[in-house]
């Protein structure tokens, strides 16, 4: 089977998915609140995201707070039911992650993640919570016996390139039972010596540029997410860089 290479996009709304899809890309993951690592987004933004950009796939976030992945009740509740809600409005898959306290794969409540996917017939994809196992092949092993799809990690290091070893092995010894997508701190200049060093095919990126808000400091008040410099503006995804990194993968993937 000929294999697919893919820029994958990191999205934080509206705006940034069409900057994907004007850059060229293929897919992209949709979230808000990129700055608490990505939270659900809403079905509203999922759906302008669809309506204008017909053939471009969409992950679909469901996480519904910052910090780690060890849920409450309450809070699976409340994925259940995002889950549900952006698959009936067009979302093409997934993405997802639930751990227990000692950072072992909560295998129940992934395996009812991954049942309501599949009943929609779309992809279950295991964001970077992967990451915080302290057995990654072991808990890749259960991911492929639950069905699940696709994989973002970082090998278990704060970016790709750091850990690139692990993500080679991971491909070495999983990759034809499930996708492996390498994320953080890719970019067009890391991009193909990352998929040469590990053998994936697949790349996460946010294609990182900033927009200026002069509202966000006034006085005494300030609502900055961002520092050195850049307290009043926040991060959004660049067209010309979504470009150039799809223009890289592609080239990468037609040497092959």
């Amino acid at each position: 089977m000929e294999r697919e290479y893919v820029a994958e996009i990191c999205c934080g709304s509206f705006y940034d998915a069409k900057q994907a899809a004007l850059g060229g890309a293929a897919r992209i993951e949709l979230n808000s609140a990129l700055m608490l690592g990505g939270l659900t987004p809403t079905a509203s933004t999922l759906c302008l995201v669809k309506g204008q950009f017909p053939k471009l796939k969409v992950i679909a976030m469901v996480r519904p707070r910052g910090a780690g992945f060890c849920y409450t009740e309450e809070e699976f509740l409340v994925m259940e039911k995002e889950c549900q809600c952006l698959l009936e409005h067009g979302a093409d898959g997934i993405a997802f992650g639930c751990l227990k306290e000692d950072g072992s794969l909560d295998r129940g409540r992934n395996q009812r993640m991954v049942e309501i996917i599949k009943s929609f017939g779309k992809e279950a994809v295991f964001h970077r919570a992967f990451d915080c196992c302290d057995d990654p092949f072991g808990a890749m092993g259960q991911l492929i016996r639950m069905e699940v799809d696709r994989v973002l990690t970082s090998g278990l290091k704060p970016t790709a390139p750091e850990g690139a070893k692990l993500i080679g092995q991971l491909q070495g010894r999983f990759g034809d039972k499930i996708e492996i997508l390498a994320g953080s701190g890719v970019n067009m200049g890391n991009a193909c010596e990352l998929m040469e060093k590990t053998g994936v095919c697949q790349v996460h990126s946010s294609c990182k540029d900033w927009r200026t808000d002069p509202t966000t400091v006034h006085g005494c008040v300030s609502y900055s997410m961002a520092s050195g410099g850049r307290e009043c503006q926040y991060d959004v995804v660049s067209e010309q860089l979504v470009r150039g990194l799809v223009n890289k993968v592609e080239e990468f993937g037609r040497k092959r």
